[in-house]
Protein backbone atom coordinates (compact mmCIF):
# COMPACT_ATOMS: atom_id res chain seq x y z
CA UNK A 1 0.00 0.00 0.00
CA UNK A 2 3.00 2.29 0.55
CA UNK A 3 4.34 1.67 -3.00
CA UNK A 4 0.57 2.74 -4.39
CA UNK A 5 0.67 5.76 -2.15
CA UNK A 6 3.57 7.06 -3.27
CA UNK A 7 2.60 6.15 -6.86
CA UNK A 8 -1.06 7.55 -7.10
CA UNK A 9 1.24 11.26 -5.44
CA UNK A 10 4.36 10.70 -8.02
CA UNK A 11 1.69 10.49 -10.76
CA UNK A 12 -0.85 13.29 -10.21
CA UNK A 13 2.45 15.36 -9.96
CA UNK A 14 3.91 14.43 -13.32
CA UNK A 15 0.49 14.84 -15.03
CA UNK A 16 -0.03 18.11 -13.31
CA UNK A 17 3.49 19.42 -14.38
CA UNK A 18 2.33 18.67 -18.14
CA UNK A 19 -0.56 20.12 -17.89
CA UNK A 20 0.50 23.41 -16.61
CA UNK A 21 3.19 23.79 -19.47
CA UNK A 22 0.39 23.01 -21.83
CA UNK A 23 -1.67 25.74 -24.10
CA UNK A 24 -5.07 25.23 -22.67
CA UNK A 25 -7.98 27.12 -24.91
CA UNK A 26 -11.40 25.35 -23.25
CA UNK A 27 -11.41 23.54 -19.94
CA UNK A 28 -11.19 19.80 -20.56
CA UNK A 29 -14.22 20.11 -17.44
CA UNK A 30 -15.88 21.84 -15.03
CA UNK A 31 -17.80 21.64 -12.03
CA UNK A 32 -20.89 22.03 -11.09
CA UNK A 33 -21.92 23.95 -7.93
CA UNK A 34 -22.74 20.57 -6.54
CA UNK A 35 -19.44 19.31 -7.37
CA UNK A 36 -20.94 16.91 -10.06
CA UNK A 37 -17.93 17.06 -12.85
CA UNK A 38 -19.49 18.31 -16.86
CA UNK A 39 -16.73 16.85 -19.60
CA UNK A 40 -16.28 19.65 -22.29
CA UNK A 41 -14.04 17.67 -24.15
CA UNK A 42 -14.17 13.81 -24.90
CA UNK A 43 -11.70 11.45 -27.13
CA UNK A 44 -12.77 11.58 -30.77
CA UNK A 45 -13.24 8.39 -32.69
CA UNK A 46 -10.20 5.68 -33.16
CA UNK A 47 -10.07 4.01 -36.35
CA UNK A 48 -7.98 0.88 -34.58
CA UNK A 49 -6.46 -0.31 -31.40
CA UNK A 50 -3.62 1.84 -31.07
CA UNK A 51 -5.37 4.88 -31.70
CA UNK A 52 -8.28 4.10 -29.20
CA UNK A 53 -5.14 4.44 -26.24
CA UNK A 54 -2.82 7.20 -28.11
CA UNK A 55 -5.97 9.42 -28.39
CA UNK A 56 -7.45 8.87 -25.07
CA UNK A 57 -7.67 11.70 -22.39
CA UNK A 58 -6.41 12.03 -19.26
CA UNK A 59 -8.64 14.44 -16.28
CA UNK A 60 -6.29 15.50 -13.71
CA UNK A 61 -7.88 16.99 -10.54
CA UNK A 62 -6.10 18.39 -7.12
CA UNK A 63 -8.16 19.19 -4.06
CA UNK A 64 -8.23 19.99 -0.60
CA UNK A 65 -11.23 19.91 1.79
CA UNK A 66 -11.13 21.30 5.42
CA UNK A 67 -13.41 20.95 7.87
CA UNK A 68 -14.62 22.43 11.53
CA UNK A 69 -17.17 21.19 13.34
CA UNK A 70 -18.47 22.82 16.62
CA UNK A 71 -21.56 21.13 18.76
CA UNK A 72 -23.14 23.93 20.92
CA UNK A 73 -23.41 21.39 24.24
CA UNK A 74 -20.27 18.85 24.42
CA UNK A 75 -22.01 17.31 27.13
CA UNK A 76 -23.88 15.36 24.33
CA UNK A 77 -21.22 15.35 21.44
CA UNK A 78 -17.68 16.04 21.12
CA UNK A 79 -16.32 18.88 18.54
CA UNK A 80 -14.26 17.38 15.78
CA UNK A 81 -11.91 18.14 12.63
CA UNK A 82 -11.15 17.15 9.51
CA UNK A 83 -8.54 17.66 6.76
CA UNK A 84 -8.10 15.50 3.60
CA UNK A 85 -5.45 15.92 0.34
CA UNK A 86 -4.83 14.33 -2.47
CA UNK A 87 -6.82 14.16 -6.12
CA UNK A 88 -7.73 11.96 -8.62
CA UNK A 89 -6.59 10.82 -12.46
CA UNK A 90 -9.08 9.58 -14.52
CA UNK A 91 -8.17 8.09 -18.46
CA UNK A 92 -11.16 8.02 -21.26
CA UNK A 93 -10.10 5.77 -23.95
CA UNK A 94 -11.03 6.99 -27.89
CA UNK A 95 -14.09 5.02 -29.03
CA UNK A 96 -13.30 2.43 -31.28
CA UNK A 97 -16.12 0.95 -33.69
CA UNK A 98 -18.32 2.56 -30.43
CA UNK A 99 -16.16 0.40 -27.97
CA UNK A 100 -14.37 2.79 -24.95
CA UNK A 101 -13.02 2.50 -21.75
CA UNK A 102 -12.58 4.77 -18.64
CA UNK A 103 -10.47 4.36 -15.53
CA UNK A 104 -10.53 6.37 -12.29
CA UNK A 105 -7.77 6.25 -9.86
CA UNK A 106 -8.96 8.32 -6.03
CA UNK A 107 -6.45 9.51 -3.50
CA UNK A 108 -7.04 11.42 -0.14
CA UNK A 109 -4.73 11.68 2.95
CA UNK A 110 -5.09 13.44 6.36
CA UNK A 111 -1.34 14.28 6.83
CA UNK A 112 -1.30 16.81 9.59
CA UNK A 113 -2.17 15.35 12.84
CA UNK A 114 -2.87 18.57 14.40
CA UNK A 115 -5.30 19.20 11.25
CA UNK A 116 -7.50 15.66 12.16
CA UNK A 117 -9.14 14.03 14.86
CA UNK A 118 -6.78 11.33 16.86
CA UNK A 119 -6.91 7.88 16.34
CA UNK A 120 -9.90 7.48 19.17
CA UNK A 121 -12.03 10.05 18.53
CA UNK A 122 -12.80 9.30 14.85
CA UNK A 123 -15.96 8.33 15.32
CA UNK A 124 -17.25 11.71 16.56
CA UNK A 125 -16.11 13.38 13.23
CA UNK A 126 -19.17 14.34 11.12
CA UNK A 127 -18.73 16.09 7.61
CA UNK A 128 -14.82 15.63 7.52
CA UNK A 129 -15.09 11.75 7.70
CA UNK A 130 -15.31 11.07 4.04
CA UNK A 131 -11.45 12.58 4.35
CA UNK A 132 -10.17 9.16 5.41
CA UNK A 133 -11.78 5.75 6.21
CA UNK A 134 -12.64 5.02 9.51
CA UNK A 135 -12.13 1.49 8.65
CA UNK A 136 -8.66 2.07 7.82
CA UNK A 137 -7.52 4.22 10.58
CA UNK A 138 -9.17 1.68 13.16
CA UNK A 139 -7.66 -1.73 11.60
CA UNK A 140 -4.14 -0.23 10.51
CA UNK A 141 -3.65 2.96 11.49
CA UNK A 142 -3.70 4.42 7.58
CA UNK A 143 -5.30 7.57 7.32
CA UNK A 144 -4.76 7.96 3.18
CA UNK A 145 -7.04 6.19 0.48
CA UNK A 146 -6.02 5.22 -2.41
CA UNK A 147 -8.73 3.05 -4.81
CA UNK A 148 -9.65 2.61 -8.69
CA UNK A 149 -12.68 3.93 -7.93
CA UNK A 150 -14.08 4.04 -11.63
CA UNK A 151 -13.84 1.17 -14.17
CA UNK A 152 -15.95 0.22 -16.81
CA UNK A 153 -16.18 -0.02 -20.43
CA UNK A 154 -18.63 1.60 -22.51
CA UNK A 155 -20.51 0.63 -25.67
CA UNK A 156 -22.25 3.69 -27.62
CA UNK A 157 -24.68 2.50 -30.40
CA UNK A 158 -26.79 5.29 -31.98
CA UNK A 159 -28.48 6.98 -28.77
CA UNK A 160 -28.01 4.07 -26.50
CA UNK A 161 -24.82 3.93 -24.24
CA UNK A 162 -24.16 0.87 -22.35
CA UNK A 163 -21.45 1.10 -19.62
CA UNK A 164 -20.19 -2.11 -17.24
CA UNK A 165 -18.17 -2.10 -14.27
CA UNK A 166 -17.45 0.67 -11.33
CA UNK A 167 -19.35 3.68 -12.70
CA UNK A 168 -21.06 6.81 -10.96
CA UNK A 169 -24.70 6.73 -11.87
CA UNK A 170 -26.34 9.84 -11.34
CA UNK A 171 -30.22 9.69 -10.52
CA UNK A 172 -32.73 10.35 -7.77
CA UNK A 173 -31.75 7.45 -5.79
CA UNK A 174 -27.95 7.52 -5.94
CA UNK A 175 -25.71 10.38 -6.88
CA UNK A 176 -21.76 10.64 -6.94
CA UNK A 177 -22.27 13.13 -4.00
CA UNK A 178 -18.31 14.13 -4.66
CA UNK A 179 -18.43 17.31 -1.88
CA UNK A 180 -15.38 15.78 -0.08
CA UNK A 181 -12.44 13.53 -2.13
CA UNK A 182 -13.41 10.60 -3.65
CA UNK A 183 -17.17 10.48 -4.87
CA UNK A 184 -19.65 7.51 -4.23
CA UNK A 185 -19.54 4.73 -7.09
CA UNK A 186 -21.44 1.41 -7.74
CA UNK A 187 -20.10 -1.79 -9.34
CA UNK A 188 -22.53 -2.94 -12.03
CA UNK A 189 -24.30 -2.22 -15.06
CA UNK A 190 -26.23 0.47 -16.97
CA UNK A 191 -27.62 1.49 -19.83
CA UNK A 192 -29.31 5.13 -20.91
CA UNK A 193 -30.89 5.33 -24.32
CA UNK A 194 -32.31 8.70 -25.95
CA UNK A 195 -34.02 7.04 -29.03
CA UNK A 196 -37.36 8.45 -28.66
CA UNK A 197 -38.05 11.98 -29.00
CA UNK A 198 -36.85 14.16 -26.16
CA UNK A 199 -37.00 11.37 -24.09
CA UNK A 200 -34.53 9.30 -22.06
CA UNK A 201 -35.03 6.10 -20.52
CA UNK A 202 -32.25 4.65 -18.09
CA UNK A 203 -31.54 1.34 -16.21
CA UNK A 204 -28.96 0.14 -13.99
CA UNK A 205 -28.15 -2.95 -12.13
CA UNK A 206 -25.72 -2.88 -9.70
CA UNK A 207 -24.69 -5.08 -6.83
CA UNK A 208 -21.74 -3.37 -5.04
CA UNK A 209 -21.15 0.23 -3.75
CA UNK A 210 -18.41 2.33 -2.66
CA UNK A 211 -19.07 5.27 -0.45
CA UNK A 212 -16.76 8.19 -0.28
CA UNK A 213 -15.05 6.66 3.13
CA UNK A 214 -14.47 3.38 2.05
CA UNK A 215 -11.45 2.03 -0.52
CA UNK A 216 -13.22 -1.40 -1.52
CA UNK A 217 -16.75 -2.64 -2.45
CA UNK A 218 -19.71 -3.62 -0.22
CA UNK A 219 -22.89 -4.76 -0.14
CA UNK A 220 -25.59 -1.57 -1.22
CA UNK A 221 -27.81 -1.75 1.99
CA UNK A 222 -26.68 -4.17 4.66
CA UNK A 223 -25.00 -2.63 7.98
CA UNK A 224 -22.17 -4.10 9.55
CA UNK A 225 -20.29 -7.38 8.39
CA UNK A 226 -20.22 -10.72 9.94
CA UNK A 227 -17.85 -9.85 12.51
CA UNK A 228 -20.28 -6.70 13.62
CA UNK A 229 -17.79 -4.45 12.39
CA UNK A 230 -20.24 -1.15 11.37
CA UNK A 231 -17.43 0.51 9.46
CA UNK A 232 -16.97 -2.65 7.05
CA UNK A 233 -20.14 -2.65 5.20
CA UNK A 234 -23.04 0.26 4.39
CA UNK A 235 -22.20 2.82 7.18
CA UNK A 236 -23.77 5.66 5.33
CA UNK A 237 -25.01 8.15 7.49
CA UNK A 238 -28.92 7.63 6.54
CA UNK A 239 -28.61 3.62 5.95
CA UNK A 240 -30.79 1.84 7.92
CA UNK A 241 -28.92 0.24 10.98
CA UNK A 242 -31.75 -2.73 11.64
CA UNK A 243 -31.06 -4.03 8.10
CA UNK A 244 -28.41 -5.12 9.31
CA UNK A 245 -26.14 -8.52 8.52
CA UNK A 246 -27.04 -9.95 11.77
CA UNK A 247 -30.73 -9.17 11.56
CA UNK A 248 -30.58 -10.57 7.83
CA UNK A 249 -28.77 -13.95 8.79
CA UNK A 250 -31.14 -14.40 12.00
CA UNK A 251 -33.96 -14.02 9.62
CA UNK A 252 -32.94 -16.48 7.55
CA UNK A 253 -32.13 -14.04 4.62
CA UNK A 254 -29.55 -12.96 2.02
CA UNK A 255 -27.17 -10.69 3.35
CA UNK A 256 -25.30 -9.64 -0.09
CA UNK A 257 -28.34 -7.15 -1.88
CA UNK A 258 -28.49 -5.95 -5.78
CA UNK A 259 -29.69 -2.31 -5.83
CA UNK A 260 -32.34 -1.82 -9.58
CA UNK A 261 -32.78 1.63 -10.77
CA UNK A 262 -34.92 2.44 -14.09
CA UNK A 263 -36.17 6.26 -14.21
CA UNK A 264 -37.72 8.01 -17.43
CA UNK A 265 -37.78 11.63 -18.14
CA UNK A 266 -39.76 13.30 -20.86
CA UNK A 267 -40.25 16.48 -21.97
CA UNK A 268 -42.64 16.09 -25.35
CA UNK A 269 -44.68 18.72 -24.08
CA UNK A 270 -43.34 22.72 -23.99
CA UNK A 271 -42.20 23.53 -20.88
CA UNK A 272 -42.97 20.57 -19.05
CA UNK A 273 -40.60 18.13 -17.74
CA UNK A 274 -41.65 14.64 -16.17
CA UNK A 275 -39.48 12.26 -14.30
CA UNK A 276 -40.53 8.72 -12.95
CA UNK A 277 -37.92 6.31 -11.26
CA UNK A 278 -38.00 2.78 -9.68
CA UNK A 279 -36.15 1.73 -7.28
CA UNK A 280 -35.69 -1.82 -5.71
CA UNK A 281 -33.52 -3.68 -3.53
CA UNK A 282 -35.72 -7.08 -4.10
CA UNK A 283 -37.03 -8.87 -1.40
CA UNK A 284 -36.27 -5.94 1.19
CA UNK A 285 -37.82 -2.70 -0.11
CA UNK A 286 -38.71 -1.02 -3.25
CA UNK A 287 -40.07 2.56 -4.52
CA UNK A 288 -41.34 4.81 -6.96
CA UNK A 289 -41.18 8.71 -7.67
CA UNK A 290 -42.89 10.77 -9.88
CA UNK A 291 -41.69 14.92 -10.38
CA UNK A 292 -43.67 17.44 -12.33
CA UNK A 293 -41.92 20.82 -13.31
CA UNK A 294 -43.66 23.15 -15.53
CA UNK A 295 -41.81 26.57 -16.23
CA UNK A 296 -43.98 29.52 -16.76
CA UNK A 297 -42.55 32.73 -18.44
CA UNK A 298 -42.90 35.86 -16.91
CA UNK A 299 -42.05 39.58 -18.00
CA UNK A 300 -38.23 40.88 -17.72
CA UNK A 301 -36.89 37.79 -18.50
CA UNK A 302 -38.44 36.02 -15.40
CA UNK A 303 -39.48 32.53 -15.22
CA UNK A 304 -41.23 31.00 -12.20
CA UNK A 305 -41.13 26.98 -12.06
CA UNK A 306 -43.64 24.99 -10.05
CA UNK A 307 -42.84 21.67 -9.00
CA UNK A 308 -44.04 18.76 -7.43
CA UNK A 309 -42.48 15.28 -6.32
CA UNK A 310 -43.91 12.09 -4.60
CA UNK A 311 -42.00 9.17 -3.69
CA UNK A 312 -43.82 5.70 -2.39
CA UNK A 313 -42.12 3.76 -0.45
CA UNK A 314 -42.93 -0.19 -0.10
CA UNK A 315 -42.13 -2.64 2.42
CA UNK A 316 -40.88 -5.99 0.67
CA UNK A 317 -39.79 -7.49 3.92
CA UNK A 318 -37.20 -5.26 5.34
CA UNK A 319 -39.57 -3.84 8.19
CA UNK A 320 -39.64 -6.98 9.20
CA UNK A 321 -36.24 -7.25 9.23
CA UNK A 322 -34.78 -3.82 10.25
CA UNK A 323 -38.02 -2.28 11.65
CA UNK A 324 -40.10 0.90 10.83
CA UNK A 325 -36.86 3.46 12.29
CA UNK A 326 -33.54 3.75 10.74
CA UNK A 327 -31.77 4.03 13.99
CA UNK A 328 -32.50 0.15 14.11
CA UNK A 329 -33.89 1.04 17.82
CA UNK A 330 -37.15 -1.51 16.26
CA UNK A 331 -35.64 -3.94 14.78
CA UNK A 332 -35.89 -7.58 15.39
CA UNK A 333 -33.04 -7.69 17.52
CA UNK A 334 -33.69 -5.14 19.68
CA UNK A 335 -36.44 -5.33 22.36
CA UNK A 336 -38.25 -1.82 23.04
CA UNK A 337 -41.12 -1.67 25.60
CA UNK A 338 -42.40 0.50 22.94
CA UNK A 339 -43.00 1.31 18.68
CA UNK A 340 -40.97 4.25 20.36
CA UNK A 341 -43.32 6.66 18.29
CA UNK A 342 -43.89 4.97 15.35
CA UNK A 343 -47.44 3.20 14.49
CA UNK A 344 -46.17 -0.61 12.92
CA UNK A 345 -42.94 -1.04 14.52
CA UNK A 346 -42.16 -3.84 11.66
CA UNK A 347 -43.54 -1.77 8.58
CA UNK A 348 -41.82 0.56 6.17
CA UNK A 349 -44.64 1.44 4.38
CA UNK A 350 -44.35 4.98 3.69
CA UNK A 351 -44.24 8.20 1.22
CA UNK A 352 -43.17 11.53 0.90
CA UNK A 353 -44.82 14.41 -0.87
CA UNK A 354 -43.30 17.67 -1.39
CA UNK A 355 -43.47 21.17 -3.79
CA UNK A 356 -41.73 23.70 -4.97
CA UNK A 357 -41.03 27.13 -6.21
CA UNK A 358 -38.12 28.20 -8.28
CA UNK A 359 -37.90 31.80 -9.74
CA UNK A 360 -35.29 32.55 -11.96
CA UNK A 361 -33.94 35.73 -13.45
CA UNK A 362 -30.17 36.03 -15.61
CA UNK A 363 -27.51 35.52 -12.27
CA UNK A 364 -31.14 35.03 -10.04
CA UNK A 365 -32.20 32.13 -8.64
CA UNK A 366 -35.27 32.08 -5.78
CA UNK A 367 -36.50 29.03 -4.39
CA UNK A 368 -39.24 28.17 -1.83
CA UNK A 369 -39.95 24.32 -0.98
CA UNK A 370 -42.09 22.44 0.96
CA UNK A 371 -41.76 18.45 2.17
CA UNK A 372 -43.69 16.03 4.27
CA UNK A 373 -43.54 12.91 5.30
CA UNK A 374 -46.03 10.38 5.94
CA UNK A 375 -46.14 9.45 9.78
CA UNK A 376 -45.61 5.38 9.08
CA UNK A 377 -41.84 3.94 8.19
CA UNK A 378 -38.81 6.14 7.72
CA UNK A 379 -37.42 6.50 3.93
CA UNK A 380 -34.89 4.05 3.18
CA UNK A 381 -32.16 5.55 0.80
CA UNK A 382 -28.40 5.07 1.65
CA UNK A 383 -27.32 5.53 -2.11
CA UNK A 384 -26.27 9.67 -1.63
CA UNK A 385 -29.44 10.68 -3.31
CA UNK A 386 -31.46 12.54 -1.04
CA UNK A 387 -35.23 12.15 -1.16
CA UNK A 388 -35.53 15.70 -0.67
CA UNK A 389 -32.73 16.97 -2.75
CA UNK A 390 -33.24 20.32 -4.25
CA UNK A 391 -36.86 20.51 -2.61
CA UNK A 392 -36.08 21.02 1.31
CA UNK A 393 -32.50 19.04 1.95
CA UNK A 394 -29.99 21.70 4.05
CA UNK A 395 -26.32 20.55 4.35
CA UNK A 396 -25.59 17.90 6.88
CA UNK A 397 -29.32 16.93 7.34
CA UNK A 398 -31.27 14.31 7.24
CA UNK A 399 -35.06 15.78 6.97
CA UNK A 400 -36.91 12.44 5.63
CA UNK A 401 -37.96 10.43 9.05
CA UNK A 402 -41.53 9.34 9.32
CA UNK A 403 -43.78 12.74 9.84
CA UNK A 404 -41.31 15.33 9.47
CA UNK A 405 -42.33 18.57 8.07
CA UNK A 406 -39.98 21.12 6.41
CA UNK A 407 -39.98 24.32 4.82
CA UNK A 408 -37.13 25.62 3.11
CA UNK A 409 -36.07 29.60 1.37
CA UNK A 410 -33.04 29.79 -1.09
CA UNK A 411 -31.49 32.46 -2.78
CA UNK A 412 -28.85 31.74 -5.40
CA UNK A 413 -26.99 34.62 -7.15
CA UNK A 414 -24.12 34.54 -9.38
CA UNK A 415 -22.33 37.49 -9.34
CA UNK A 416 -20.10 37.00 -12.04
CA UNK A 417 -23.12 36.60 -14.52
CA UNK A 418 -24.42 39.89 -13.29
CA UNK A 419 -20.72 41.07 -13.66
CA UNK A 420 -20.16 42.12 -10.56
CA UNK A 421 -17.91 40.10 -9.09
CA UNK A 422 -15.58 37.95 -11.40
CA UNK A 423 -16.02 34.27 -11.03
CA UNK A 424 -18.42 34.66 -7.56
CA UNK A 425 -21.29 32.92 -6.54
CA UNK A 426 -23.51 32.75 -3.86
CA UNK A 427 -26.01 30.54 -1.61
CA UNK A 428 -28.06 31.08 1.02
CA UNK A 429 -30.72 28.52 2.34
CA UNK A 430 -32.47 28.67 5.41
CA UNK A 431 -34.86 25.71 6.75
CA UNK A 432 -37.15 24.92 9.10
CA UNK A 433 -37.49 21.34 10.07
CA UNK A 434 -40.61 19.87 12.44
CA UNK A 435 -39.39 16.85 13.70
CA UNK A 436 -41.88 14.32 15.40
CA UNK A 437 -40.99 14.67 19.08
CA UNK A 438 -42.69 11.26 20.51
CA UNK A 439 -39.50 9.36 17.77
CA UNK A 440 -36.47 11.08 19.55
CA UNK A 441 -36.04 7.66 21.69
CA UNK A 442 -35.67 5.99 18.27
CA UNK A 443 -33.11 8.22 17.29
CA UNK A 444 -34.89 11.66 15.77
CA UNK A 445 -33.45 14.75 16.36
CA UNK A 446 -35.45 17.75 17.84
CA UNK A 447 -37.05 20.09 15.51
CA UNK A 448 -34.19 23.18 14.09
CA UNK A 449 -33.53 26.03 12.41
CA UNK A 450 -30.75 25.54 9.51
CA UNK A 451 -29.05 28.59 8.01
CA UNK A 452 -26.48 26.95 5.35
CA UNK A 453 -24.12 29.72 2.95
CA UNK A 454 -22.02 28.79 0.09
CA UNK A 455 -19.63 30.93 -1.18
CA UNK A 456 -17.56 29.92 -4.52
CA UNK A 457 -15.18 31.54 -5.74
CA UNK A 458 -13.17 30.87 -9.34
CA UNK A 459 -9.56 31.85 -8.70
CA UNK A 460 -8.05 31.01 -12.56
CA UNK A 461 -9.05 28.41 -15.22
CA UNK A 462 -9.72 25.12 -13.66
CA UNK A 463 -8.94 26.56 -10.05
CA UNK A 464 -12.05 26.72 -7.60
CA UNK A 465 -12.50 27.63 -3.77
CA UNK A 466 -15.60 27.56 -1.90
CA UNK A 467 -16.59 28.00 1.77
CA UNK A 468 -19.58 26.54 3.31
CA UNK A 469 -21.03 27.17 6.60
CA UNK A 470 -24.04 25.70 8.71
CA UNK A 471 -25.61 27.11 11.41
CA UNK A 472 -28.17 25.07 13.08
CA UNK A 473 -30.20 26.14 16.03
CA UNK A 474 -32.23 23.28 17.79
CA UNK A 475 -34.85 22.93 20.46
CA UNK A 476 -33.74 20.77 23.58
CA UNK A 477 -34.66 17.11 23.43
CA UNK A 478 -37.62 16.05 25.13
CA UNK A 479 -35.40 14.13 27.63
CA UNK A 480 -33.84 17.84 28.15
CA UNK A 481 -30.54 19.31 26.78
CA UNK A 482 -29.71 21.16 23.43
CA UNK A 483 -28.45 17.80 21.94
CA UNK A 484 -28.86 18.95 17.92
CA UNK A 485 -27.11 22.83 17.94
CA UNK A 486 -24.19 23.42 16.41
CA UNK A 487 -21.68 25.79 13.82
CA UNK A 488 -20.33 24.06 10.84
CA UNK A 489 -17.70 25.08 8.58
CA UNK A 490 -15.56 23.70 5.73
CA UNK A 491 -13.37 24.90 3.27
CA UNK A 492 -12.41 23.30 -0.50
CA UNK A 493 -10.04 23.85 -3.52
CA UNK A 494 -10.25 22.17 -6.49
CA UNK A 495 -7.71 22.44 -9.26
CA UNK A 496 -9.08 20.27 -12.69
CA UNK A 497 -6.39 20.13 -15.61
Amino acid sequence: MKLLKISAVAAMVCTFCVSANAEVTKPKRELKNNMTEVYNVLPSGAENLTDAFANGIFYGRLRMNAFKWDWKDDNYNNDNKAFGLGGSMIYKTAPLSGLSATAGLYYSDSPFAGLRAANADIGDVKAGKDTFSRYNVKTNGDWYMAVLAQAYVQYDVLKTTFKAGRQIFESFLTKSNDTKMIPNTFEGYSVEMKELPKTTIRGAYFYAQKLRDHTSFHDVLTFKDASGDSWNNNDDSAVHKGLSYANFSAAGKDTEHKLIIADVSNKSIENLKVNVTYGSVPDVISSITGEINYQIGLSSGFTLTPGVRYMKQMDNGGGAIGGASLSGELGRDKNPTSNLGYKDRYSLDASLAMGRLVLKQGPLKVLVAYSAVTDEGDIVAPWRGFPTGGYTRAMSQYNWYANTKTTTAEVVYDFSKAKIIPGFSAMVRYAMQNFDEAKQAAGVQADSNILHIDLRQQIATGLNAKIRIGLASAKEHETGGDQDSYNEYRFELNYLF
